[in-house]
């Protein structure tokens, strides 16, 4: 394509020297296409926008699609949208894929012609444009046709597009196509895209192959990706290496992970590092995560005797709805003489949560399942909740040495109902087991989790 203003690829024909410009001027007048597009390249270079747009009109109307190309990006940037169609047009309409590129990218953009923006990306991509390719991929996923955009991804994927390459991980993944899932994904980490380097590693955790999850986090993370670094910093702890574990909690902490934040302030408590461990769980409390605010009361009381800053974390906590918090609370406000607060902490504190750490993989299903439903601007699942109603179904079926009759079982032991152990069974088969079912919604999720409860509470477990 031709120069305007280093936004556009290389020129096809040598700039014209100023010297040339004489010349130049008596040949674009004399009729010559190629001369008069030059002229408008020379007088672009020095930033007169009225001479270049005057001998691009002269050389597109002899013909020269370089100049017509231009004369859209002229007038999109600086005149008027219909008239960067109608040149746009006029050179995509030979062939030129960068022109049909800008054209569909403006209707879709500034028209929201969505039928004519997937006509000119289509034409964009089939002549070898590999960013209509992904754009035309993209809008197909949001049509609901995801054989086409797995087509049209893998276009875009084998011409070196990472990004596609990582979108079509994920759509193999949600169709329970695991060999190609780690295909894709290897291929776009390899080619340096950091959240596929992640992803594979949460897949091959789920996997139970942590050997290769933690190659594939340490890569993500040499891209400063944050869940790389928290999933490191885990592993660290889980071999007792607190000093490593806080260094890459603390990376994962700064990127803002309040989650990460609690644990560095965690693995600085283990480290005899109070005040550390003290802006970090006053830094999560502060943005209103209940834990930290809980365990931030907790080192105030315990290093720095500040019983009336334990107290106000305390009851940030508790009205966050933390039940350890109220209960504590309860105690300072009883001891303080604030009898009638107390009670009301201590009578009916808030119902207590899940606290247990599931297995690694539970975790990265629940992970992978979030990430997936939650692309291309979808209602991304909850973490913690799916984490949850994974952990709850482990931990209720440990006593069970043949799980064949499971729903049955912990009906006659719950006393449940036993849709409501199916539909939370069939939930969990679908995270396990991706492609089995369509994905939950959350409203789905709110409903299992809630059977989930009831079922601890009922079988005596937390």
């Amino acid at each position: 394509m031709s120069y305007w203003q280093g936004e556009v690829a290389a020129a096809a024909v040598p700039a014209p020297r100023t010297g040339d410009e004489p010349e130049l001027i008596a040949a674009a007048q004399a009729g010559d296409a190629q001369a008069a597009h030059r002229l408008g390249k020379l007088y672009a270079q020095r930033g007169d926008r009225s001479a270049a747009r005057h001998w691009w009109e002269r050389a597109a109307a002899g013909g020269n699609i370089d100049s017509a190309y231009n004369l859209g990006i002229w007038h999109e940037k600086h005149g008027s949208l219909e008239e960067a169609v109608r040149w746009y047009e006029l050179a995509a309409g030979t062939g030129d894929a960068e022109a049909a590129l800008n054209l569909a990218t403006l209707l879709l953009e500034q028209r929201g012609d969505l039928p004519g923006a997937r006509t000119w990306y289509e034409k964009a991509a089939r002549a070898g444009s590999r960013p209509a390719a992904r754009r035309l991929a993209l809008l197909c996923e949001d049509a609901g046709e995801l054989a086409v955009a797995r087509d049209w991804h893998r276009r875009a994927a084998a011409d070196g597009d990472v990004a596609s390459a990582h979108d079509l991980g994920f759509l193999a993944y949600s169709a329970g196509e695991e060999e190609e899932t780690v295909q894709w994904w290897e291929f776009s980490a390899r080619g340096g895209h950091a959240e596929a380097a992640y992803h594979l590693g949460l897949f091959l955790q789920a996997s139970r192959d942590p050997e290769g999850a933690e190659a594939y986090y340490r890569l993500a993370a040499k891209s400063e990706h944050p869940g790389a670094s928290s999933q490191l910093g885990g592993i660290a702890l889980s071999r007792r290496d607190l000093r490593t574990a806080r260094a890459w909690f603390e990376r994962a902490a700064n990127a803002g992970r309040l989650e990460d934040q609690r644990m560095a302030g965690f693995v600085c408590v283990e480290l005899s590092d109070s005040p550390a461990a003290s802006h970090w769980f006053g830094r999560a409390a502060a943005s209103g995560d209940a834990e930290s605010a809980f365990n931030f009361g907790l080192l105030l009381i315990a290093e720095f005797g500040d019983l009336a800053g334990g107290q106000h974390w305390f009851r940030q906590a508790a009205l966050a709805g933390h039940h350890r918090a109220a209960m504590e609370l309860g105690g300072l406000l009883s001891a303080a003489g604030h009898n009638r607060e107390a009670e009301q902490w201590l009578a009916e504190p808030p119902q207590p949560t899940w606290d247990r750490l599931a297995e690694p993989e539970l975790h990265a299903r629940a992970e992978l399942a979030a990430a997936a439903t939650g692309r291309r601007s979808g209602v991304a699942l909850s973490v913690p909740e799916l984490t949850e109603v994974l952990g709850t179904w482990d931990l209720v079926t440990r006593p069970l040495r043949d799980h064949a009759d499971v729903v049955v079982w912990l009906v006659e032991r719950s006393g449940l109902h036993a849709g409501a152990i199916d539909h939370l069974a069939s939930v969990r088969g679908t995270l396990l087991r991706p492609g089995s079912a369509p994905w939950p919604s959350p409203h789905e999720v709110g409903q299992v989790l809630a059977t989930a409860r009831e079922l601890r509470t009922r079988l005596g477990v937390r």
